[in-house]
């Protein structure tokens, strides 16, 4: 059973006579005739009893009715839900986000596709490490993803720019005094680091290695906006994304003499969505940029992004 065929009947049954419903549908009375009849033989029964009146319904006929008018409700329904969804006009956009990126990146850059796409549902899901984020996407369980580079991604990938990564202290530290801050100078200090499942460890490893020494850990935790807090508490120093301090602990950071960065990407399966699309477009314009005296790589280059 085809889909004209459902249509054909309709047709039919609310013009009340094959003649009138091929010219609703804009074919011949014959070819609706001989849809209608191949669809009569799939079934198994009549639909219609044929005379010089017009066409009037079998019992059986009557009891397809409303489910011909249901399916074909249904399928209109659908076609003009993908029409929206291409427009921007209705669907969803699904969002898989690094736990930083969903603190600092995705809010504002939701709060303006929400003006611009109000009909559009927005469904956010955070992940702390890419590794799982990727996994995520090739389940097909969100429609764009927000973070680094995820390792072998084969799909469409776009560079959103790079985010440079603060230093935080309690706001009385004089180390806050100076416009940079070498890591080594805190070298003695206990740190408040991340798990080591999180996906911003591996790289500040490298850093913490490239600065001379292994920093002790003050505190282990699974989230930027923790170390954040702990940090400003005085519990240790912390390297954060810059997005994530907010206004309340601005005094509070301050830069690393060798800028710290990563590369931000959003990525998407072959084939993207149009709202994919187009919220990669809005992201790329909320992007922290670093200072122009951030502009070199951590110690692990190109390849340092958060995995």
């Amino acid at each position: 059973m085809r889909g004209r065929q459902v249509e054909y009947v309709v047709a039919v049954v609310e013009e009340g006579s094959f003649s009138e419903g091929a010219r609703r549908v804009r074919v011949s009375q014959s070819a609706l005739s001989q849809q209608v009849k191949a669809l009569e033989g799939e079934l198994g029964y009549a639909l219609f009893i044929r005379g010089v009146g017009g066409a009037r319904l079998t019992e059986r006929g009557r009891e397809f009715l409303p489910h011909a008018r249901a399916a074909l409700g249904a399928a209109r329904a659908a076609v003009a839900a993908a029409r929206d969804a291409a427009a921007l006009e209705g669907g969803e956009l699904r969002v898989a986000a690094l736990h930083s990126m969903a603190m600092g990146l995705v809010p504002p850059a939701l709060g303006v596709w929400r003006l611009a796409h109000p009909a559009v549902r927005v469904a956010l899901t955070e992940y702390g490490h890419i590794d799982l984020l990727a996994a995520a996407m090739e389940r097909g369980d969100a429609d764009i993803g927000v973070g680094t580079e995820p390792a072998g991604w084969a799909g469409p990938l776009r560079v959103l720019g790079e985010e440079e990564l603060m230093l935080v202290l309690p706001e009385d530290d004089p180390l806050l005094e100076r416009p940079s801050v070498p890591l080594e100078a805190l070298a003695e200090r206990a740190w408040v680091l991340y798990a080591a499942d999180f996906g911003l460890s591996p790289l500040l490893s490298r850093v913490f290695a490239k600065a001379g020494f292994v920093p002790r850990a003050a505190a282990r935790v699974h989230h930027t906006a923790t170390a954040v807090e702990l940090a400003a508490a005085g519990l240790g120093p912390a390297l954060v994304p810059a997005d994530v301090i907010g206004a309340r602990h601005a005094a509070s950071a301050v830069r690393p003499a060798e800028p710290v960065v990563r590369r931000l990407v959003a990525f998407t399966r072959d084939d993207p969505a149009p709202a994919a699309s187009a919220f990669a477009d809005l992201l790329a314009a909320h992007v922290h940029r670093p200072s122009s005296t951030a502009t070199k790589r951590d110690a692990a280059g190109e390849g340092s992004s958060d995995r």
